[in-house]
C-alpha cells in the first residue's frame, strides 16, 4: 500500500509573534494528489502551542500525540517536551521508525524537531520543513529581511511561493499564530 506523504510547513517568529503555516496537500505515492484540504497545522495544549508537521501522515499524527503528551507531562514547557520527545524518538523502537518532522512554537520559543530526534532553534526567526521546505525557507528569509510584513503574512506568502514551485505543495494554506 502506498504511503501518504507531502506537505510544506513554514514558521516565522517576528515582533513577539510566531506564525506557522502549512499547505493542504496529501500525496499518495509519488504521483497522486489524494487530498487538497488537509490541515497540518494545529493548536494544542489549550491553544498555547502551535504545531505543524510534515512527512508520513500517520507518523506525523503519532508524533504530535506523543508531543502533546510530553507537554502535559512537563506542564507546557516547550523545550523540555521537545527534548524528551527527541530522546523517545531515538530510544524507542516503534517511535524511531516514524518518518515525520515537526515545528512547534509557544509565545516564547520556536523549535524544529527533526526526523533524527534533534531539537533545533532556528536562526533568524524562520524555519521550514517538508517537500517544499527549502523554497518556503528562502522566501521566508527574503521576506523577513526585506519587508515590514508581520509574521503571519510572511509565513503565508512563503507557503504561497513554495506552492508555485513544489509539486507536492498546494495553496490551500492554514496559518496559526501564537
Amino acid at each position: 500500500m502506498p504511503e501518504f506523504r507531502g506537505t510544506t510547513i513554514c514558521a516565522v517568529k517576528k515582533d513577539g509573534k510566531t506564525a506557522i503555516a502549512g499547505d493542504g496537500q496529501v500525496t499518495m505515492g509519488e504521483s497522486v494528489v489524494f487530498k487538497n484540504s488537509a490541515v497540518k497545522v494545529r493548536r494544542i495544549y489549550g491553544g498555547k502551542v502551535v504545531l505543524g508537521f510534515a512527512g508520513s501522515v500517520s507518523d506525523a499524527f503519532s508524533l504530535s500525540e506523543h508531543f502533546e503528551g510530553m507537554l502535559n507531562k512537563f506542564s507546557g514547557n516547550l523545550m523540555r517536551s521537545a527534548v524528551e520527545l527527541a530522546e523517545l524518538w531515538r530510544s524507542d523502537k516503534m517511535v524511531r521508525r516514524l518518518e515525520a518532522m515537526m515545528i512547534v512554537a509557544d509565545k516564547d520559543q520556536l523549535l524544529m524537531i527533526s526526523g533524527n530526534g534533534e531539537v533545533i532553534e532556528p536562526d533568524g526567526g524562520v524555519c521550514a520543513i517538508g517537500s517544499g521546505g527549502n523554497y518556503a525557507l528562502a522566501a521566508g528569509r527574503a521576506l523577513i529581511q526585506e519587508t515590514d510584513y508581520p509574521a503571519e503574512e510572511i509565513a503565508y506568502k512563503a507557503l504561497k511561493i513554495a506552492s508555485e514551485i513544489c509539486v507536492f505543495t498546494n495553496d490551500h494554506i492554514t496559518v496559526e499564530t501564537v
